[in-house]
């Protein structure tokens, strides 16, 4: 009977936690209800700028001598000024030292964020709003239909002109209904461009959502 008990209840603990799995990965997959933030986007997509070097103070230069000061010309090298100028000699030739070309220097990689700031808007109600969408996280819900996923979120390098934030995200569309008959309809996937919103973005005639920048 002991025996019995104990494998009873090693069983019905490996059930448990094996359903404890199950729950917390669907939970990771549902998505959340956006949550508006107050964000200033004007620091997101730039990176530290390194500090310059401290200007060090310039020392008095030395005055100039008054004695003067002997020129003396230059004498030719000596493999030239030997070879034979002749009429119908040919010139001598020189070499010229080669020149290395300077090595390309690899520009500098973009930064990967952990957090997409994305701002939708619905068109009907004029109800717009910013939000937080983790990388790799659990996808965020706006109206309740629209979902946002983030696959990655970049800013630009300090090499680079233009300060940008670029964000490779899904959005699909989900019923209002209470009963989900049916799975999320897909309306993009790809990269999109703070500085450039209309490059690449969400088209629908609800909703409008582009990327703001990206987060650490």
């Amino acid at each position: 009977m002991k025996l019995r008990g104990t494998v009873l209840a090693g069983v019905t603990a490996a059930t448990l936690m094996v359903s404890g799995a199950v729950l917390a990965a669907v939970i990771n997959e549902l998505p959340q209800d956006a949550v508006p933030i107050e964000e200033p986007t004007a620091a997101l997509n730039r990176q530290t700028p390194a500090q310059a070097p401290p200007i060090e103070s310039a020392t008095e230069a030395e005055p100039a001598s008054v004695a003067p000061v002997a020129v003396t010309q230059e004498t030719p090298p000596t493999d030239i000024a030997a070879a034979d100028l002749s009429p119908g000699a040919e010139e001598p030739a020189v070499e010229v030292p080669e020149t290395r070309a300077e090595s390309d220097v690899a520009p500098s990689r973009r930064q990967r964020r952990r957090v997409a700031i994305v701002q939708a808007i619905d068109k009907i109600t004029a109800e717009s709003m910013r939000f937080e969408v983790e990388v790799g996280g659990r996808p965020v819900r706006f109206q309740r239909t629209l979902i946002f996923s983030a696959k990655a979120c970049e800013v630009s390098a300090s090499d680079e002109q233009v300060s940008d934030a670029v964000a490779y995200l899904e959005v699909s569309l989900q019923s209002r209904g209470v009963i989900q008959v049916s799975e999320p309809r897909q309306l993009f996937r790809g990269w999109m461009f703070a500085s450039s919103p209309a490059v690449n973005g969400l088209q629908h005639p609800i909703y409008d959502a582009w990327i703001v920048g990206c987060k650490a």
